[in-house]
């Protein structure tokens, strides 16, 4: 590999980086406060009103600013979106039957399948240090959230299919969705989430959902809180999936998705900036791996070998 490329990829890698630890970084904060979401509505009804206010505010960047929300490749935007929103709708949605720990080792699981994808589908030359980093990164992640290593059953294993479906839209953005504006991905995610609580409210509005927890709860009429809560989850979800977005279109998936173990950096530290909660030994170790993995992944992209 000539010098040029390699730093070529270099820079990338630290582009992608940046953009994904700033994007993490405004997540480990907001979502901190979904508790309070959480207190005044429910899941479908939180999702559909972000989507409303969040595709809002990037339509309204595109009357003044000009913005493209048209996709170029219509198939990779609806590939990127879907996943990406059932993603998250899976790591949600589980939160209302298994701990969260669990489902945050499970969702923490993506950059394992964006190595896995990343050789089986796009002959990706990933190479033994970088899986090697990379599960030490999930340990680290493991070691954080000790999650209780109950009786395997399907719904502790749902938070897994979170972790592959955000692993594949990570791969898509870059390899089916690179040519597109980030605003415009933001919009049809935002968009496709949405509709996906448009649909959660009806099927709960039919007598399906248990009306009192934050999966089965139907509508509600929204609160002063609610709003304000909400607002600020969309403000700030904009900016951080922006980043993120941003992250895998210009680094490779593989090199970029280790740097999402740095949500727990970011969500220790405003849990205990907040609340003065704090890790015990475990998870110090744990943060450690972590940022072992992401350390050895950013040096390794600028070597010639994968």
């Amino acid at each position: 590999m000539s010098v040029t490329a390699t730093a070529g990829r270099t820079n990338s890698t630290l582009q992608g980086a940046a953009f994904m630890v700033s994007g993490m970084a405004i997540i480990g904060l907001i979502d901190n406060y979904v508790v309070h979401i959480a207190a005044e509505a429910g899941l479908w009804q939180f999702h559909l009103l972000r989507s409303v206010l969040a595709c809002g505010l990037v339509m309204l960047g595109a009357l003044i600013f000009g913005w493209r929300l048209r996709p170029k490749q219509w198939r990779g935007v609806a590939i990127r979106s879907f996943c990406a929103a059932f993603s998250m709708l899976i790591y949600f949605g589980a939160l209302a039957y298994v701990p969260i720990a669990q489902v945050g080792a499970g969702l923490f699981t993506a950059p394992i399948f964006v190595l896995i994808f990343s050789v089986l589908f796009f002959g990706q030359p990933v190479g033994w240090v970088r899986i090697f980093a990379a599960v030490c990164g999930f340990l680290g992640v493991l070691l954080v959230l000790q999650p209780n290593p109950s009786a395997l059953q399907l719904i502790t294993v749902l938070p897994m299919f979170a972790g592959i479906t955000w692993g594949i839209a990570a791969l898509s953005t870059r390899h089916l969705c690179a040519e597109e504006e980030t605003v415009t991905l933001l919009f049809w995610f935002f968009g496709t989430l949405g509709a996906f609580g448009a649909i959660g409210l009806l099927v709960t509005g039919l007598g399906f959902g248990d009306g009192t927890s934050f999966f089965g709860r139907g509508w509600v009429a929204p609160t002063y809180d609610f709003w304000y809560w909400t607002a600020i989850q969309a403000l700030g979800s904009l900016v951080a999936v922006g980043c993120l977005t941003r992250a895998y279109q210009v680094g490779d998936p593989s090199y970029v998705a280790p740097f999402e173990y740095s949500f727990l950096i970011f969500a220790i530290y405003w849990g205990w900036n907040m609340f003065g909660d704090l890790p015990g030994l475990m998870g110090w170790i744990g943060l450690g791996l972590i940022v072992l993995s992401g350390v050895v992944i950013a040096l390794r992209s600028g070597d010639a070998s994968p």
